[in-house]
C-alpha cells in the first residue's frame, strides 16, 4: 500500500514536472507584442516593418513554401492575409479547413520561415472576393443587416471571429503564446469614403462594439482597423492606398501604419491589364518610411488566382496577379521584386535610427524635403523630389546630391546613398508563355478523347418552381450557382400584330445584370451583358414567333458577387423587367412580366456532376460539335514535362467554367476584350498614380491564360471539363508554360553603389562603385550568350536595346567573358574597365542575356 502510494506520488511528480516544463518552454518563447506613436514594440523593441500580403486560398499548399521563402528573400518580415468566412463556413456551423483553405498550416509555414503574420479576420475582406468574404445564407437570417448595430449581425460576426481566434490559440499561434501572429484585424475599410456615414446613426455604434468584441478574445497582441479615422483608442487605424506618407493617426498613441500599398490593381472581365511602375512603389515606400511610418504592406505581394466561384466584383477576372513582385503563378515578376528588395535593405540600415525618434522634416525647396532622424549616436536621412518633371540638385549638410524628378534618396548614415527609388540596380526579365499545341507532341501536353453532352434550353429540373412575376436572382440561387433560368410559354393567336410584325418583332429584357442569354424555342436569339462599372442592362432581341405555343427561356448569369461599398450585399442580379414583346410596325406591346414564370436554378450538368467527369452522359461523335451555346465538353490529357507553370490557353472559347480532375480553375471569358483605346504602354512613372494610369493589352482579351497548378495534375489521365455557355471550339485549347527570353541590366554611373556593399568597410565601399549585375533565375541555369552590351550611351528598354551615339568597342567581349557559363556575373560600370568612349558623357552599361 506504502508502494503503491510511493509510486502515484512519484507519477503525480513526474506530470506535474512535464507540465511545469511546457508551461517553462511556452512562456520563454513567448514575445509581447504592444505599441507606442513610433511603432510596433516586439520584446521591449520598437521594429521597422516589412509585410506582404498572400493569400492563401488564391495558391496551392504545394506553392505556399516557395511563396513564402521568396518573400522572405525579398526582404519581408511579416505575411498579411485575409481570412475568408465564406470559403470557411459555406453552410452555417459546418466548417472548411481542408487543403487551400488551411489557414494554420499556411499560418505554420510563415512561422517555420521565421516570419511574423497579421491576420486579418474582418469578417468583411472586400478583397475582389465573392459577396466580401461573408457566406450567403448570412443575407437569409431573419432580421439581419449587415455591417451594422444589428444583434443578428453581430452574433454571427463574433461568432465567427472568437471560432478563428480560437482556433489560432489552440495551436499557440499567437506571439503572445511563442507564436508568429504579431497582429490581428476587426472590419475592414469601413471608414473608407461614404460607406460608414451611409449607415446613419448606428455607425458608430457599431464600430465601438466591434472594436470591443475583437479586443475582449484576449489574444495578447494589437488589433487594427484600416481606414477607421474614428476608431476606438483600444485598436489602430491604419491606412489604406497607393500613397500613405500624408496620413495622419487618429491617436499620437498609435504608430503610423500602411496595411494596404496596392501594387497595381485587379483585373475586370472587359478592361485592360492594369500596372503599377516599381519607381512609383519605391518612392510610396520611401516616402512613407521618410515621413514617420514604420509599418509598411503591399497588397498584394503574391496576388494569385481566383479559383472556382470565388471572384467578386461583379466581373472581376480569373486572374488576381495584381502586378505583384511574385506573379500569379509565384514566379519572381523582375525588376520589381528586386528594386523593392534593395528598398528594404536600404530602409533597414536606417532601422535604428528611425525607431529611436521622430523624423525632422524641413524643406529644401518647393518640391524638395529632407527628414533627418538622428540621435547621439545614429542618424538616417531621406531626400524627395516630388517634382515630376525636374531633376534636383540638393545641398544638404555641406554635400551635393543629385535627385531626380518623383525619387527619394535613402542616406543610412546621413551622408551616402545607399539606394534611389528611380535608379534600379536590379536585373529585369523578359519572360513570355510559351503555347504547345494541343496535338500530341513531345511534352505530353495533348488533349485527346473529346466528349460532350448538350446541356438542355430551359427547365429540365424537378426541382424548378412557379412564381407570378420576376423574381430577383441572388434571393432565390443563394448563389450555389451562377445561373437561373426564367422560362414562360406564351401562346400566340394568328391575329396576334406580332404575327404580322414577322422579324421585326422584338423581345425587350431589362436585368441587373450580369449575362443573359434569350433563347426563342430552344434556339438562341440573342446575348447581352453588363461590365464591372455597370452591371444592369437592357436588351432588345429580334425575335421571330409561330402560331401556338412559342417558349421563351431566359438564362441570366452571374460573374461574382459584389463585394465592396455600403450595403453592397442588397445589390441584386437577374430579370427584374419589363420582359416585353414588342412590334415595331405596329407599335404594339405586351408585358410577359407579371404572368406565372418557371424557374430553374442551376443547369442540369451541375445537378449531374458532370465538372468531376463522371457520368455515362457524355458522348463521342465523329464530329465534336463546337460554335454552339450550352455544351459540356470533356477531354484527356497527360501532364506536360518539366515542373515550370503551367497555364491553358483558352484562344477559341466563349464563356464558361473550367474543372482539371474535378478542381476548378475558375471562369473563362475570352471573348470579352479590352477597348481599343486607353493603354500607355510603357508608362512615365513619374506623378501621382492611379488605377487608369497604367494599363496595357488594350485591345485584346482581358485574360487569356489561366492558371492549371501543376499539384492537381497526375502524370497521366487528367480530365478537362468544360462548361461552354456561348459557343466555343474546345480543340483550339493549348497549354502554355513560361519561359525566360531575356535576363537585363541596364545602370549608370550615377548610381548608387550596390546596396550589399553597405556591410563592408568604409575603405571597401569607397573603392567600389556602381555596378552591374546578372543572374539567371532558375538554380541549374547558366547565362549562354550575350544579345547586346553598350557602355555609352545606350537607348531603349530590355528586348529593345540600341546602341547610342557612343559605345565603347569592346563592351561586348569584355560582358561575354565575364558572364558565359556563370550562373552569375558582375562588372563595374566606369571607364576603368570599358574605357572611355566619350569624355564629358554621362555614361551607363546596358546587357541583355540568355539563360539555358
Amino acid at each position: 500500500m506504502e508502494r503503491k502510494s510511493g509510486y502515484c506520488l512519484s507519477v503525480i511528480m513526474l506530470v506535474f514536472g512535464v507540465v511545469f516544463l511546457h508551461c517553462l518552454v511556452m512562456t520563454s518563447f513567448a514575445a509581447s507584442v504592444t505599441y507606442d506613436h513610433r511603432a510596433l514594440v516586439i520584446d521591449g523593441k520598437r521594429r521597422v516593418l516589412i509585410s506582404g500580403s498572400i493569400h492563401y486560398p488564391r495558391s496551392t499548399p504545394d506553392m505556399w513554401p516557395d511563396l513564402i521563402q521568396k518573400s522572405k528573400d525579398g526582404g519581408l518580415d511579416v505575411i498579411e492575409t485575409y481570412v475568408f468566412w465564406n470559403l470557411h463556413e459555406p453552410v452555417r456551423n459546418l466548417y472548411d479547413f481542408e487543403g487551400r483553405k488551411d489557414l494554420i498550416n499556411f499560418v505554420k509555414l510563415v512561422e517555420k520561415a521565421g516570419l511574423f503574420v497579421h491576420i486579418r479576420i474582418g469578417p468583411y475582406v472586400c478583397a475582389e472576393w465573392n459577396y466580401g468574404g461573408f457566406p450567403l445564407w448570412l443575407h437569409f437570417i431573419p432580421g439581419i443587416e449587415f455591417r451594422t448595430d444589428n444583434e443578428p449581425f453581430k452574433a454571427e460576426m463574433k461568432r465567427f471571429t472568437t471560432k478563428i481566434v480560437d482556433m489560432i490559440k489552440q495551436e499557440n499561434l499567437f506571439a503572445s503564446q511563442g507564436g508568429p501572429v504579431i497582429l490581428s484585424q476587426i472590419e475592414n475599410e469601413y471608414g473608407n469614403g461614404d460607406i460608414e456615414s451611409r449607415y446613419g446613426p448606428r455607425a458608430k455604434p457599431y464600430v465601438n462594439w466591434a472594436a470591443s468584441m475583437a479586443t475582449t478574445l484576449d489574444t495578447g497582441v494589437p488589433w487594427v482597423m484600416c481606414q477607421q479615422p474614428d476608431a476606438p483608442p483600444s485598436v489602430i487605424n491604419t491606412c489604406n492606398g497607393f500613397y500613405c506618407d500624408q496620413f495622419k493617426q487618429n491617436s499620437d498613441k498609435t504608430p503610423k501604419m500602411w496595411t494596404e500599398n496596392w501594387t497595381g490593381w485587379f483585373l475586370s472581365f472587359g478592361g485592360p491589364v492594369p500596372y503599377r511602375p516599381v519607381e512609383d512603389i519605391a518612392f510610396a515606400v520611401a516616402r512613407f518610411f521618410q515621413r514617420g511610418g514604420t509599418f509598411q504592406n503591399y497588397y498584394m505581394y503574391h496576388g494569385g488566382t481566383n479559383f472556382g466561384r470565388t471572384s467578386g466584383g461583379p466581373f472581376i477576372a480569373t486572374s488576381y496577379d495584381y502586378d505583384a513582385p511574385l506573379d500569379e503563378y509565384g514566379l519572381i515578376r523582375q525588376p520589381k521584386w528586386g528594386h523593392l528588395k534593395d528598398l528594404h535593405k536600404a530602409i533597414k540600415l536606417c532601422e535604428a535610427a528611425m525607431v529611436a525618434t521622430d523624423p525632422n522634416i524641413t524643406s529644401l525647396g518647393s518640391t524638395i524635403e529632407a527628414s533627418v532622424y538622428k540621435t547621439d549616436s545614429q542618424c538616417a536621412a531621406f531626400l524627395a523630389n516630388t517634382a515630376t518633371q525636374s531633376d534636383a540638385a540638393v545641398s544638404f549638410n555641406g554635400n551635393s546630391y543629385h535627385l531626380p524628378p518623383w525619387s527619394v534618396s535613402i542616406l543610412p548614415d546621413c551622408k551616402n546613398v545607399a539606394f534611389n527609388t528611380a535608379k534600379i540596380n536590379s536585373v529585369s526579365t523578359i519572360s513570355t508563355f510559351v503555347t504547345q499545341s494541343s496535338e500530341a507532341d513531345a511534352s505530353g501536353a495533348s488533349l485527346s478523347g473529346w466528349t460532350s453532352v448538350n446541356e438542355p434550353v430551359g427547365i429540365s429540373s424537378e426541382n424548378a418552381f412557379t412564381r407570378m412575376g420576376l423574381v430577383e436572382q441572388i434571393n432565390i440561387t443563394a448563389d450555389k450557382s451562377d445561373y437561373l433560368w426564367y422560362s414562360l410559354s406564351v401562346n400566340i393567336k394568328n391575329d396576334e400584330p406580332f404575327l404580322q410584325d414577322g422579324s421585326a418583332t422584338v423581345l425587350h429584357v431589362k436585368t441587373l445584370g450580369h449575362v443573359l442569354h434569350a433563347f426563342i424555342n430552344g434556339k438562341l436569339s440573342g446575348s447581352g451583358k453588363g461590365n464591372s462599372g455597370h452591371s444592369n442592362f437592357t436588351i432588345e432581341v429580334p425575335v421571330t414567333l409561330v402560331p401556338g405555343v412559342n417558349k421563351i427561356d431566359l438564362l441570366s448569369a452571374t460573374v461574382g458577387l459584389q463585394n465592396y461599398g455600403a450595403f453592397f450585399d442588397l445589390k441584386g442580379a437577374g430579370i427584374t423587367g419589363p420582359v416585353q414583346l414588342k412590334g415595331f410596325k405596329n407599335g404594339s406591346t405586351t408585358d410577359l412580366s407579371s404572368k406565372q414564370w418557371t424557374y430553374q436554378v442551376g443547369l442540369k450538368g451541375e445537378e449531374m456532376g458532370l465538372s468531376s467527369g463522371g457520368s455515362t452522359l457524355w458522348k463521342s461523335q465523329t464530329e465534336l460539335p463546337t460554335n454552339q451555346p450550352l455544351i459540356w465538353y470533356k477531354a484527356s490529357f497527360d501532364a506536360p514535362a518539366g515542373d515550370t507553370p503551367l497555364s491553358m490557353d483558352f484562344t477559341g472559347m466563349g464563356k464558361g467554367e473550367a474543372w482539371v480532375n474535378g478542381q476548378s480553375i475558375g471562369r473563362f471569358w475570352p471573348t470579352y476584350t479590352a477597348p481599343n483605346s486607353g493603354c500607355t504602354d510603357p508608362c512615365n512613372y513619374r506623378g501621382g498614380y492611379n488605377a487608369n494610369k497604367c494599363l496595357k493589352n488594350c485591345g485584346k482579351p482581358s485574360q487569356l491564360l489561366y492558371h492549371v497548378p501543376r499539384s492537381w495534375l497526375k502524370s497521366s489521365g487528367n480530365v478537362l471539363v468544360l462548361f461552354e455557355e456561348m459557343g466555343g471550339d474546345p480543340t483550339k485549347l493549348s497549354f502554355a508554360t513560361r519561359e525566360i527570353q531575356s535576363v537585363c541590366s541596364r545602370i549608370s554611373e550615377a548610381h548608387p553603389l550596390p546596396i550589399d556593399m553597405w556591410a563592408s568597410e568604409d575603405d571597401a565601399r569607397n573603392k567600389s562603385g556602381p555596378t552591374l549585375s546578372l543572374e539567371c533565375p532558375h538554380p541549374n541555369q547558366v547565362i549562354s550568350s550575350i544579345k547586346f552590351a553598350s557602355f555609352g550611351t545606350p537607348q531603349g528598354t530590355c528586348g529593345s536595346f540600341i546602341h547610342g551615339r557612343c559605345s565603347s568597342s569592346n563592351a561586348l567581349s569584355i560582358v561575354k567573358k565575364a558572364c558565359i557559363g556563370s550562373k552569375s556575373c558582375s562588372l563595374g560600370v566606369s571607364i576603368n574597365v570599358f574605357g572611355e568612349p566619350c569624355k564629358g558623357v554621362a555614361k551607363s552599361l546596358a546587357v541583355e542575356a540568355s539563360c539555358t
